[in-house]
């Protein structure tokens, strides 16, 4: 995938604009708190989904060779999915983002201020081939950091929020297979002596999201000599955005599939460097299965596979949507790999 010139977001005002948007019509969506408590009533099927603890990680975990591979995609119904089904709401509950552009986001020019984007289109079809209705279901905003904990607690029955794949999280909860291909890349000002993952990082001030690959990869260059200040970290990338427009931060490191969507809503600020450091990939995060009901897993992956074969209301309409004016023409979906 290339990258190719940032389109101004037109009407916004800046990512800050949309901070604040986003906070204003906070109301519309259940936002997950900070500390992973108890769902409400409602939610007690999620938790009784027949999705076990962790103990279950399939062996591929240790070896994970390759953490994007998941289980073969199957339609047939489980205890997992009878559980959804046989709550009083009828409703996928699942976490998302509500401040990424042309990710999971509201645009406050619309008066419904209804989320919308890539990830949340994902959503959509999973809840309309599971339940039958593209809108039974319920959104939760998650900041970063909290992605997992949602998911091991059952307050999420799934999350579509741009999560990389990665084999430590395997060990955490089980993904689907891969449906976006991304890797790290540095944000910085046009104006800005930073090239991208070199030395021209070196002193600056480098902001990430807690819990995110980011970091991650941050803490392992900080190990091996990179000379940088990365302590400025945040809840939700789009805030490392804002820091950067504050002055606070030099530069932001960030997916690139998100770091071309900021550039978007700041034509101020651009990628660095020809290309992402490494390949990462995107996938539908849910709750490490139990023994004989790994359902839910194998009909998500069942829905991405016909996602990326509809060429009419699938993956590649939706990227043409939503990501195509920022991050250019696509090659289309990664391939699926499968365990078994």
């Amino acid at each position: 995938m290339r990258t190719r010139g940032r389109a101004r977001l037109r009407g916004w005002g800046g990512a800050a604009a949309m901070a604040v948007a986003c906070a204003l019509t906070g109301s519309l969506v259940l936002v997950l708190p900070e500390a992973g408590g108890a769902a409400g009533d409602g939610d007690d099927g999620a938790r009784r989904a027949g999705q076990g603890s962790s103990a279950a990680a399939p062996a591929r975990v240790e070896e994970c060779e390759k953490p994007e591979a998941s289980l073969s995609p199957d339609d047939e119904d489980g205890p997992t999915i009878d559980a959804i089904r046989a709550r009083k709401v009828k409703k996928l509950i699942i976490g998302v983002d509500q401040n990424s552009y042309r990710w999971g986001y509201r645009d406050p020019n619309k008066k419904t201020a209804t989320l919308e984007g890539f990830d949340i289109d994902l959503a959509h079809k999973i809840a309309e081939e599971i339940l039958g209705d593209r809108d039974a279901v319920l959104f939760r905003a998650i900041p970063t950091n909290q992605r997992v904990k949602a998911i091991q607690s059952g307050q999420v029955d799934m999350v579509v929020r741009t999560m990389t794949i990665t084999c430590e999280r395997e060990k955490e909860v089980a993904f689907s297979t891969a449906y976006f291909k991304t890797g790290q890349q540095v944000l910085a000002p046009k104006s800005s002596d930073i090239t991208g993952f070199d030395d021209s990082l070196d002193g600056k001030r480098v902001c990430s999201a807690k819990g995110s690959t980011a970091l991650t990869k941050l803490e392992e260059l900080k190990k091996k000599g990179l000379d940088a200040d990365i302590g400025t970290t945040v809840p939700n990338q789009l805030d490392c955005l804002v820091r950067l427009q504050l002055g606070e931060v030099d530069a932001v490191v960030t997916d690139s599939a998100l770091a071309a969507s900021q550039a978007a809503q700041d034509p101020t600020v651009e990628l660095k460097g020809d290309a992402p450091l490494n390949t990462e990939y995107y996938g539908v995060a849910m709750k490490k299965p139990e023994k004989g009901a790994d359902d839910l897993v194998r009909r998500v992956n069942q829905v991405l596979e016909d996602y990326r074969k509809d060429k009419d209301n699938g993956w590649q309409k939706s990227y043409d949507d939503w990501l195509e004016p920022a991050l250019g023409t696509s090659a289309g979906p990664p391939a699926p790999t499968y365990t078994d």
